[in-house]
């Protein structure tokens, strides 16, 4: 496995130096420059509409640029039609960098996952929230639905190759790391922003996040 330090700091190349590096690629083939089709047809629908999980990238109006994982059952993320997908926005810890973003900013990319499966799928385009009634109802899990779901109109649409989900052995476990490697999400945020809290305080946090975990994962608490 390689190593994750380097004794020092990595040389960088200028832009000129960079730019001439990535002139040294070898020209994209063929099929890979026309695979973008713009639109979701069957096969994409259908990928989209079977996966549990995506991973959601916006940017301010500054550019800073965000990524959010977004998990549900299947079915919830809507292909509407070739040129139109929503997804819910479920309970988090409501900082809302995703919507905030949006509002600034309304283009989005997404890469959808489906477990076993190492292709995946990619979607751009620009995004609005809707608080439609029917649509938010065909969302509900556990017959709680989102407060509102951004709608995407598709500009980019296309299947990505398998070799970095391969590389990452990513379904097969490999790489899997016992329960226990990391303290709890908790204590991490805890140490990071310099909390003093005793350890019947951390505890006790750990307690309400594996409670929100448990009841708030479709329900606002």
């Amino acid at each position: 496995m390689p190593d994750s330090v380097l004794p020092r700091a990595p040389a960088l190349l200028s832009d000129e130096e960079a730019r001439a590096f990535i002139g040294t690629y070898p020209p994209v083939s063929p099929l890979a420059a026309a695979k973008d089709i713009g639109r979701l047809d069957p096969h994409l629908a259908r990928f989209i509409a079977l996966s549990p999980i995506c991973f959601v990238s916006t940017a301010n109006a500054e550019g800073k640029q965000d990524v959010t994982p977004r998990g549900d059952p299947p079915g919830s993320f809507k292909v509407l039609d070739e040129h139109t997908l929503a997804f819910p926005d479920r309970p988090g810890n409501n900082r809302l960098d995703t919507l905030r973003n949006l509002l600034e900013n309304p283009e989005i990319a997404l890469v959808f996952l489906l477990p076993g499966t190492n292709e995946t799928a990619r979607v751009a385009g620009t995004a609005r929230f809707s608080t439609d009634k029917e649509l938010l109802a065909s969302m509900a899990v556990q017959g709680k639905a989102p407060l509102c779901a951004v709608v995407v109109a598709v500009r980019q649409a296309y299947f990505h190759c398998a070799k970095a989900l391969l590389r990452s052995k990513l379904w097969t476990g490999e790489y899997a790391l016992p329960k226990g490697t990391f303290p709890s999400i908790s204590r991490m945020i805890g140490d990071q922003v310099g909390t003093t809290a005793t350890e019947e305080e951390k505890a006790r946090r750990e307690a309400l996040v594996e409670a929100n975990y448990r009841d708030g994962l479709w329900a606002r608490s």
